[in-house]
């Protein structure tokens, strides 16, 4: 389920309250523009795809799956009905098009069902998609936020956002695991927005 407008701004009311540097980030960065990727499977997709390629790359690579598909969308049954010469002709790396191949398989099959995972608790979400070859503990994270809706879920290993709290909270070196959470710890139950505020700051 999406957050709803006034969850997104009880969260503002929340962060500008707990925390000064997240205050002057929120002024800073203004209104939450926070929109959800409804087809599930794709998302799931195009993460695999952007992993350790620049975003310019991965687009092209998206864009030539979707031409192999017909007409254009990306589905389970879609990608299913692709060979792997045929994914690696698309720009896909053999080991990304066997990742691409296994979650498909793993849809068609029942075994994940993306239909209902929005049921299942954060933590259920994450220990089912990291069944899939591919697909780790940050991107099952993405997931839950962009896709999913998830008010409270903190990316701490994400560079983005260890850049961003170096950046504003004046740290010497990027925080690692155990500084981060502490830094976030006033952010909670609204650490999925102050994370989208994190990189968003990062551009203003």
């Amino acid at each position: 389920m999406a957050l709803t407008a006034k969850e997104i701004e009880a969260a503002r009311r929340h962060l500008r309250k707990a925390d000064e540097v997240m205050r002057e980030i929120i002024h800073r960065v203004g209104p939450v523009k926070l929109r959800l990727e409804r087809n599930r499977f794709a998302m799931l997709v195009r993460s695999i795809i952007s992993q350790q390629i620049s975003t310019s790359a991965a687009r092209s690579i998206r864009q030539r799956l979707e031409e192999l598909l017909s007409p254009g969308s990306i589905t389970p049954a879609d990608i299913a009905r692709l060979k792997a010469r045929q994914l690696r002709s698309a720009g896909l790396s053999g080991q990304k098009a066997s990742y691409i191949q296994d979650l498909a398989g793993k849809v068609n099959s029942g075994e994940l069902n993306l239909r209902q995972i929005g049921r299942l608790s954060d933590e259920r979400v994450i220990e089912q998609l990291t069944h899939v070859r591919g697909i780790g503990h940050w991107t099952a994270q993405m997931f839950l936020m962009f896709s999913l809706g998830r008010a409270d879920v903190f990316p701490h290993g994400d560079l983005g956002i260890r850049s961003a709290i170096r950046q504003a909270y004046r740290l010497d070196e990027l925080p690692d695991r155990r500084q981060s959470e502490k830094i976030a710890e006033p952010w909670h139950p609204h650490a999925t927005i102050a994370s989208w505020y994190l990189w968003r700051s990062l551009e203003s």
